[in-house]
Parts: C-alpha cells; sequence; structure tokens
C-alpha cells in the first residue's frame, strides 16, 4: 500500500472529458501540466484509509445512478480559469462520503468546493482575464451525467489511478 495520499475525482462522461482536457491542454502552462480533465472532490484522503475507501466507494457505486450535473459555463480562479460546473446531487453524495470518512479529512477537504474543471491555472490574474475574454461566448452551458468516480494517488506532480467505480445503481 502507498503513503501517497488520496485524491477522489467524479468522472467526466469522455465526450465532455476529450474537449475540456484539450481546452486544459492548450491554456494550462506545460511544465505544470501533468494531468487530464478532472473534477476534484477530495484532495488528500490519508493513505492509511485507501482499503476503507475502496470498499466503501465500490458498495457506493452500486446504490448511485450517474449523477445529473451541468456544464454552466467560465469561472476565474483568480490566477488561472476553469469551466464552472452544477449538480447539488453530486455535492450530497459528496457529503455522504465526507460524512462516512469524518475526523479523517484535511481542513480543505472538511469544506464542500465549488465543482469545476481547471483548464489554466497558475498564471497572473491579467493573463486569465485575457483568456476568459477570448472564450466569451464560446462555452454554451449543456447537461451531462458523472458516469463514476476515480481513486488516485498523489505523487507530487502526476496521479496514480487506484481503481475507477462506475455508478450503476
Amino acid at each position: 500500500m502507498s503513503d501517497a495520499p488520496l485524491i477522489l475525482t467524479a468522472q467526466l462522461p469522455p465526450d465532455l472529458h476529450s474537449w475540456a482536457t484539450g481546452l486544459r491542454d492548450e491554456h494550462f502552462p506545460p511544465e505544470r501540466n501533468y494531468l487530464e480533465a478532472h473534477v476534484t472532490l477530495f484532495h488528500a484522503i490519508p493513505a492509511q484509509c485507501e482499503p476503507e475507501a475502496r470498499s466503501f466507494l465500490a458498495r457506493l457505486v452500486g446504490e448511485v445512478a450517474p449523477v445529473p450535473a451541468r456544464l454552466e459555463g467560465l469561472m476565474s480562479l483568480g490566477g488561472g480559469t476553469a469551466l464552472k460546473l452544477s449538480s447539488p446531487d453530486m455535492l450530497s453524495l459528496r457529503d455522504h462520503i465526507a460524512d462516512h470518512f469524518h475526523g479523517m479529512l484535511t481542513a480543505q477537504d472538511q469544506h464542500r468546493p465549488r465543482l469545476h474543471v481547471t483548464i489554466q491555472n497558475k498564471v497572473t490574474s491579467k493573463e486569465a482575464k485575457v483568456l476568459q475574454a477570448q472564450m466569451a461566448g464560446t462555452v454554451n452551458p449543456r447537461d451531462f451525467a458523472f458516469p463514476g468516480l476515480s481513486l488516485f494517488h498523489y505523487k507530487g506532480g502526476p496521479w496514480e489511478l487506484v481503481r475507477s467505480f462506475t455508478f450503476r445503481g
């Protein structure tokens, strides 16, 4: 078992994942772009929770259907740009997972995230505003469903996939 913390993400459907990864490849600083497009739900579940996380998530996805969501448009990250997502159901599911791991989560992971896909980060706010102006009107809101969850080991840069969990409920 690894001693690396665990990251839990919500999976994007293939078409949205491919499009968002393309945007990320185009706009993310290349020296920092280790990852494909993703939606982080938890940043650092302790490594010792891995067996429990695997078991709990495997049971959970059997009870949950693909989770409805909406791509809303662009979102400023100050020093970056993201695709803004909304999904009350995903946030409720995330709350359920947080309750299960109560007492084990970092301060950051104790708070609900703003669901998003980062396509640019660690740039100046001026650079981010330029991209947001360029992309204004090009991101069409649309409904989609998260097909599952993915659990990763955080390895400092790239992540290592532990397991994907497909919603089956």
